[in-house]
């Protein structure tokens, strides 16, 4: 997909030719400005006069694969009953933008004729009328293209867009079922598809073992060889070393792996320790491999961080740091700041990596199946958040926690996984609490990469609750909003 954002321009027929002539070259100004800060092309479109030009371009955004939402801005004045049909019909999202052509006002030459090309100021707010007349989700962005925080909005609301359509088209593999007896990673399959657009279908891990131990030797031999070169990669694993049968196996997994999800057309998956029919191994560094490319991921089953991994994933493309999927797993209480070690079995994806992942084999304590492969490393500080997913019975919920990611007080030589450690925000005390009350889910996306806009731009979306727990969290204020949003969800259950 060649992703675009559709820049559209209101205005209306009364000013005559000459002035339209005016706001389509000063429409052009500003949408080339604007572009040249987003992350994707924005394609500048013919200025709108017209109800029925309106609800056409509208349809077409709707028809285009590669337009991922728009962006409206009135230029001058434009009627908004004009709007309501094209609004009505608008399935892509939206973005309103309160700009106009000039930064400073030329104050010893303004006249009439400067005032009646240069209405946005009362124009966007005829705009605004109608859209919360008809209740439109759209982010409103006010101020000059030229201003640096204006760009940083409409980009972050572009990368929120990119996470929209992947996720709206998104397919999901789960091999094999949940965990037994688990609780959170259960979901709502078909609420899911019409609330998000993400398709969640099973596939036996027998068809997975045997594309799996399918994998051409001359592949294998490839593959290993990539790994070698790339990673650090320890003795015992590598040609000649006495474990060396235990990467190739590894490797076997990862082609495996990849044929089925391209066979499927999945950018997401799943796997379950508790469930591995004939695979010799819990997939590791097949998986971690394939988050690195991409792919949305989540062990246990867990389809709703998988497919939230893959949508923030898609979101980040092109941003420094990192995305992975993500476990809350044990607590430093002291002394010093509190702070959360974050892990998982085998599975964090290596964007997240300090430094040259070491590859290595040890025994798992769980699965009953061989020593699996994995990568090995901290993860490079800086400042993200942790978010989940859960299902609430009657909705989604989205609980994100902005955190700072930090250095092990010591080295961890004695621990074979992939980790990393944070302080969470405001303090690890006030975020447990908040987030044990809001019901959030153990499993996670960890992103240094984006920050908590493009997930509240998102939630919008999909009209999806978002609680956030960050500096400013006091446990009682959030269990207020907590109730809040409970009966505010129910009575907007039908909008």
């Amino acid at each position: 997909m060649s992703a675009q954002v559709w820049f559209l321009t209101g205005s209306q027929g009364l000013y005559g030719e000459e002035t339209l002539q005016q706001v389509a070259q000063q429409s052009q100004e500003i949408a080339k400005e604007l572009g040249a800060a987003l992350p994707v092309e924005l394609a500048w479109k013919p200025v709108l006069t017209s109800s029925e030009g309106i609800h056409a371009v509208m349809l077409a955004a709707n028809a285009d694969p590669d337009c991922i939402g728009v962006i409206a801005w009135m230029h001058t004045f434009s009627p908004a009953r004009m709007w309501i049909h094209g609004l009505d019909a608008l399935a892509k999202p939206l973005l309103h933008l309160h700009t106009q052509a000039n930064q400073a006002l030329p104050w010893s030459t303004i006249d009439m004729d400067f005032m009646n090309l240069n209405q946005a100021a009362h124009g966007d707010r005829e705009f605004g009328y109608i859209q919360a007349r008809l209740g439109v989700v759209r982010k409103i962005v006010a101020g000059h293209v030229a201003n640096a925080d204006v760009q940083r909005k409409v980009a972050t609301w572009t990368r929120a867009a990119k996470g929209w359509a992947e996720i709206r088209s998104l397919k999901l593999a789960r091999f094999g079922d949940t965990m037994r007896d688990v609780a959170v990673t259960e979901g709502d399959r078909t609420e899911a598809q019409w609330r998000w657009g993400v398709t969640v279908n099973g596939y036996a891990v027998t068809d997975l073992a045997d594309a799996v131990h399918a994998s051409p030797d001359a592949e294998v031999d490839r593959l290993v060889a990539e790994y070698e070169e790339r990673y650090e990669v320890a003795a015992e694993l590598r040609r000649g070393g006495e474990r060396h049968e235990s990467l190739r196996y590894g490797a076997r997994i990862e082609l495996g792996l990849r044929a089925l999800l391209e066979q499927t057309g999945a950018k997401a998956f799943t796997s379950n320790f508790e469930d591995l029919g004939a695979l010799r191994q819990l997939p590791g560094l097949a998986v971690q491999r394939l988050m690195a490319d991409g792919y949305g991921f989540a062990g246990e089953g867990d389809w709703k961080t998988a497919a939230l991994l893959r949508t923030l994933k898609v979101a980040a493309e092109g941003l420094p740091g990192g995305t992975s999927f993500m476990e809350d797993y044990t607590y430093h209480l002291g002394p010093g700041t509190p702070k959360i070690l974050g892990a998982h079995m085998l599975e964090v994806c290596p964007t997240i990596a300090a430094a040259t992942p070491r590859v290595e084999i040890h025994p798992l304590g769980i699965g009953g199946r061989e020593d699996p492969v994995r990568m090995v490393f901290d993860t490079a500080p800086g400042a993200g958040f942790v978010v989940g997913m859960s299902d609430m019975g009657d909705r989604f919920r989205l609980v994100l926690n902005e955190v700072d990611v930090v250095p092990a007080d010591e080295p961890l030589p004695n621990l074979p996984v992939a980790r990393a450690v944070w302080e969470p925000r405001p303090d690890l005390a006030t975020s447990a609490e908040a987030w044990i009350m809001a019901g959030g889910p153990h499993h996670t996306v960890l992103s240094t990469a984006l920050t908590t806009e493009e997930v509240a731009d998102l939630a919008e979306f999909a009209r999806t609750e978002l609680v956030v727990i960050d500096s400013g969290t006091q446990v009682r204020r959030f269990q207020q909003e907590l109730r809040w949003n409970q009966a505010y969800y129910r009575l907007a259950g039908g909008l």
